[in-house]
């Protein structure tokens, strides 16, 4: 299966199908045949889901967990929908996700607010509701168990409140969804990735976020697996990276003047700048107009999410 790849330790990566290809990972974690799925695309990834599970040799029964890094609609939309398919799983969610879970009405709200409404209905399509009674809420620390594999849950914010980190003690390594930032594979100079934060409307916050870093990497990983996307090593120069993008985001906010339309094409352009400041840095293999289109959405978004920031203090 193509859109699928295996890492170590039973840990698959799902190409989502969203967006692109190689944006967008879901990931599934095998364990004495057991399956617990880490973040679920969109309802159009749900079929993706099913397949992947069919070719790894297993059934819907198997999947005992659905674990949600966040619930931004990259990340949780097609939640309800696989909750749907897969009966006997139990959904995982901070507890500031859990009631947009059950009720995901101001979910989609926020969502339309970010993207506009046709946008919006392209990308995600309906969200489907979760049974309460299905849902457990993630405080921090806690430990849920399968198969004797454990996985603790760390209260992340700094991209989103509702945000948790998943350490996988089996791995040894975190699926952070979008605390440990961006990740593409297109920009990797012979394997060695690079990292981008992200700074997406409406809950970044700077300082959170370097507190979320540094609790991540004290437990010394083996690896990251990145919703955006999936496996990275070289965790403590990948943070340091993460540390000083993110002091540039704040200092390009900070520079901005004006107000409106005005204050946000200063930002993006502060932005743009920043990225082709990292492409020399780091030799990525794109470069120009290819970096542009590639890295498009993030620089929008992440502009948009500072703007916030800053009428928020």
């Amino acid at each position: 299966m193509k859109e699928l790849r295996t890492h170590p330790d039973g840990i698959h990566a799902l190409d989502s199908g969203y967006g692109r290809p190689l944006l967008d990972a879901i990931h599934l974690v095998e364990h004495s045949g057991r399956v617990a799925v880490i973040d679920t695309g969109t309802n159009d990834s749900v079929p993706r889901v099913m397949e992947a599970l069919a070719y790894l040799g297993l059934s819907v029964s198997a999947v005992d967990f659905v674990m949600l890094t966040h619930i931004h609609l990259d990340h949780a939309g097609g939640a309800g929908a696989l909750m749907r398919a897969c009966p006997e799983a139990r959904l995982v969610v901070h507890p500031r996700g859990a009631r947009h879970m059950a009720d995901p009405s101001k979910l989609w709200a926020g969502s339309v607010a970010v993207y506009g409404e046709e946008t919006a209905r392209r990308l995600y399509g309906e969200i489907i509701p979760v049974a309460q009674e299905r849902i457990i809420e993630a405080v921090d620390g806690c430990v849920i168990e399968m198969g004797g594999r454990r996985f603790e849950f760390l209260d992340t914010p700094g991209h989103a409140r509702h945000h948790v980190c998943i350490f996988d003690h089996g791995a040894r390594a975190f699926f952070t969804g979008d605390t440990f930032g961006l990740s593409y594979r297109e920009l990797d100079v012979d394997g060695r990735p690079s990292v981008f934060p992200t700074t997406t409307p409406v809950q970044f916050d700077p300082q959170a976020m370097h507190a979320s870093i540094d609790r991540l990497v004290a437990y010394q990983p083996t690896a990251m697996y990145l919703t955006h996307y999936s496996r990275v090593t070289e965790v403590p120069r990948l943070a340091a990276d993460l540390h000083r993008l993110i002091d540039a985001h704040v200092a390009i906010a900070e520079a901005a003047v004006g107000e409106g339309v005005d204050r946000h094409r200063r930002i993006r352009a502060g932005l743009e700048a920043l990225v082709d400041d990292e492409c020399l840095r780091q030799g990525w293999p794109l470069d120009g107009a290819a970096l542009r289109t590639l890295l498009e959405m993030d620089i929008e978004l992440n502009a948009q999410g500072l703007g916030v920031w800053l009428d928020s203090r």
